[in-house]
């Protein structure tokens, strides 16, 4: 930081340097040699604009009126013409201004184009005669105002450009919000539901049956472990993310859970009364980890609400491997429901968020014949590698 504060002020003794040698040490140039030479040494104050803009603008509008002032008036018959070389120097304040209206306050800006304007009409009022002064004078305002529109479009840019990513951002965190709520709600929902049913069994049981109390207690502790070993995961994942680091070589995490755990699944949920027939059809193949943790976490939630209010002891899971989708059935004959479900709680929303991210369509509604159906169907991407058939 010290070293370029330093080039910055090099830089801009340079610049009076190099005005000082074009007004007293080139004394015979003509005025338009002199305003070009000005226009030219202006880069040398590239620091000084990015750190000082204002202190630029000022060192520029010195400069630059020293050029027109300063040049004797001896070089040239026509004061006109050599005069009208030397305002080629008030270039290089507009390039300045159009910096400063891009990157400063709008009153810094407005302040800056006001004094820039009254100093370079002032001088072209006393240094310009006869008809060049009506010349130089709209030229002046015509190349200020071009700095001042360049700058301005410039600005609207960069504020489209921060509000576009502010509200990229912003989507990006509601959808990692919706994310994790799906997951801890689906994960958590379904798991103590079976351990609040489960442990009603064992407390009625525990004097008269032992046995079943003892199988319940051993539900409860394997799907709490699960439970516990989901939420580590999730709560591991969102630190790791966080920092920016790789997973821990130490601490490794579980996979995460896909349709080849449905079996699972429903034993655990057989264990909290509802017996759940599993059936695959199509080829059986490996999909994609995004549909496959989607897929689960549907089954997990529609078994979920069939445990909590269907009030029965069966149901059905469909599996059904397509050649472009992959479809999830969940269908139980209990008491079914008067809605959809989202007026008490956050399942089918979150059923219908994340089918929605995968570009599927999900159903989920009491059947006529009584009971609820819950059916997801999920695209499936296209095979890699599979020659296509030509005509």
């Amino acid at each position: 930081m010290t070293r370029t504060k330093a080039v910055a002020w090099a830089g801009g003794a340079s610049y009076l340097l190099v005005v000082g040698l074009l007004v007293g040490g080139a004394p015979r140039a003509s005025g338009t040699v002199h305003g070009v030479g000005a226009l030219l040494a202006v880069s040398l104050l590239v620091g000084v604009v990015r750190r000082m803009p204002l202190l630029a603008l000022a060192m520029a509008l010195f400069g630059s009126t020293a050029v027109v002032a300063g040049t004797p008036s001896s070089v040239h018959k026509s004061l006109a013409v050599a005069y009208q070389g030397q305002f080629l120097s008030y270039l290089a304040v507009d390039l300045v201004l159009g910096f400063i209206v891009t990157t400063c306050a709008r009153r810094a800006s407005v302040v800056a184009v006001a004094v820039s304007a009254a100093v370079q009409l002032l001088v072209i009022g006393v240094f310009a005669h006869g008809d060049n002064l009506t010349v130089n004078g709209v030229i002046a305002l015509l190349a200020l105002a071009a700095s001042c529109m360049a700058g301005l479009l410039s600005r609207e840019r960069r504020e489209h450009a921060v509000a576009l990513r502010a509200q990229e951002v912003a989507e990006a965190v509601t959808a990692e919000r919706l994310r994790i709520a799906r997951e801890l709600h689906d994960m958590v929902a379904h798991s103590i539901g079976i351990i609040a049913i489960q442990a009603g069994v064992g407390s009625r049981v525990i004097q008269t049956q032992p046995a079943q109390a003892h199988e319940a207690l051993r539900a409860i502790e394997a799907t709490s472990r699960e439970t516990l070993s989901g939420l580590r995961r999730t709560l591991v994942s969102l630190r790791q993310a966080d920092r920016g680091s790789p997973p821990s070589e130490q601490s490794p995490l579980a996979p995460s859970p896909g349709l080849a755990d449905v079996e699972q699944l429903a034993a655990a949920t057989a264990g909290a009364g509802v017996h759940v027939d599993v059936r695959r059809s199509g080829e059986q193949r490996p999909v994609p980890t995004d549909i496959d943790l989607s897929a689960y976490r549907i089954v997990q939630e529609a078994l979920t609400n069939v445990v909590r209010h269907a009030g029965t002891g069966r149901c059905r899971v469909a599996i059904t491997y397509g050649d472009g989708e992959l479809s999830v059935e969940v269908v139980d004959d209990g008491r079914g429901t008067t809605g959809n479900g989202s007026a008490h709680g956050f399942g089918i929303i979150g059923m219908r968020e994340r089918v929605g991210l995968l570009g599927g369509h999900l159903s989920a509604g009491p059947r006529p014949e009584g009971g609820f159906r819950v059916a997801a169907r999920l695209p499936l991407p296209a095979p890699v590698g599979v020659p296509v058939e030509t005509r």
